[in-house]
């Protein structure tokens, strides 16, 4: 991969496969570090990385019609617009979770995490709207190049998102992310190799 293949916008697929992989390390360790000050500064930054890096999803699918020539989502005002967005969802995540988190220590199925002491009111906002985007572009991208994968990526995560699984641990929701990001860098995958073009 060259040095230009990390300014393409789709290249955020890094960034989030990175805090994935943080997310879970420290749900994994969270037993072998045990409660205390540290476990709880590990895991309030993953909260912190779920906010700042999760919205970037935004900026990666419009990036995928980008790499393909569609010459719409090149326009300024459609830049202009995915950055705001992508902002905004990262401001409400800060406003309305992170800025005043309180965390508690959780022990379930054997893993020990500090999770926020406040139930969630309402549906997850910034999730919604990164949701929403992602299923608007990647069904264009499906209609343009015939590529599925990322639509159902993202239809799956939004069915774990919103399905109760009663299997007594947290192994499906670890699953279905997974999943999606599989589904994300399988698409950067075939961008890179140029197997994805708008089908005439």
């Amino acid at each position: 991969m060259n040095a230009g293949e990390f300014s393409k916008w789709t290249s955020v697929v890094y960034l989030v496969a990175i805090a994935l992989l943080y997310d879970n390390g420290i749900l994994a360790t969270g037993h072998w570090i045990g409660e205390g000050a540290l476990l709880e500064k590990l895991n309030a930054a993953r909260f912190w990385i779920h906010a700042i890096v999760t919205p970037l999803l935004v900026i990666f699918s419009i990036g995928t019609l980008r790499e393909i020539g569609v010459t719409w989502a090149m326009n300024t005002w459609v830049t202009v617009l995915s950055v705001l967005y992508t902002i905004a969802a990262i401001l409400i995540e800060i406003v309305f979770v992170t800025a005043d988190l309180q965390l508690q220590v959780e022990k379930e199925y054997g893993v020990v995490s500090y999770s926020s002491a406040e139930p969630q009111s309402g549906p997850p906002i910034m999730i919604l709207l990164i949701t929403f985007a992602m299923l608007l572009v990647s069904g264009v991208l499906w209609k343009k190049t015939g590529w599925a994968v990322f639509f159902l990526g993202v239809v799956l995560m939004t069915i774990g998102g919103a399905v109760p699984f009663n299997v007594g641990s947290n192994a499906i929701t670890n699953l279905f992310e997974l999943i999606v990001l599989a589904s994300l860098v399988w698409t950067k995958r075939r961008l890179i190799q140029g197997e994805l073009y708008v089908k005439r």
